[in-house]
């Protein structure tokens, strides 16, 4: 497992650095921590999606995360947390698409639209901006409109 780390300017240069990343026009190889960082921040960038962001989606998110990578639950709220920061600076959806897209193999990919779809779902109801953004992710990451349908139908009966 590959530690977090929590001294602030480190953190503060690891962002600079990812965004400068993400936002390059020719990006770098993912690392393993950049890859999750991308896909945190994108959960939590379709949990706000809606306009609100509640502790149930926060829960949700640290169980997602504490789960997929196997994180303590330390670990796994100093990566929401950094998400979230990096989650309201980023320029766009495309660029967290692109970092999972690179480290995630495709027949991985449909787990991230689970992990998505839990999310949306997690207040039991869905929101014309929550379903527009999983539409052009689920693109973007290569997953067509019915394996995402299929994805969010198997999230929905638990």
């Amino acid at each position: 497992m590959i530690g977090l780390p929590r001294d602030n300017a480190y953190v503060d240069r690891m962002f600079a650095d990812f965004l400068a990343r993400l936002t390059a026009p020719n990006p770098s190889a993912v690392t393993e921590i950049d890859a999750r960082l991308a896909l945190t921040a994108l959960l939590v960038r379709v949990a706000r999606s809606d306009g609100t962001y509640d502790g149930s989606e926060k829960a949700r998110i640290l169980k997602l995360i504490e789960q997929r990578y196997g994180l303590t639950g330390e670990d796994a709220l100093a990566l929401r947390a950094q998400a979230e920061t990096l989650e309201a600076e980023a320029p766009d959806t495309v660029r967290f698409t692109r970092a999972i897209k690179d480290a995630v193999p495709l027949e991985e990919r449909i787990g991230v639209i689970e992990a998505l779809w839990s999310v949306v779902m997690d207040d039991g109801s869905r929101h014309q901006d929550e379903d527009a953004l999983m539409r052009l992710v689920a693109n973007l990451l290569g997953i067509g409109d019915a394996e995402s349908n299929a994805a969010r139908l198997r999230v929905s009966r638990g």
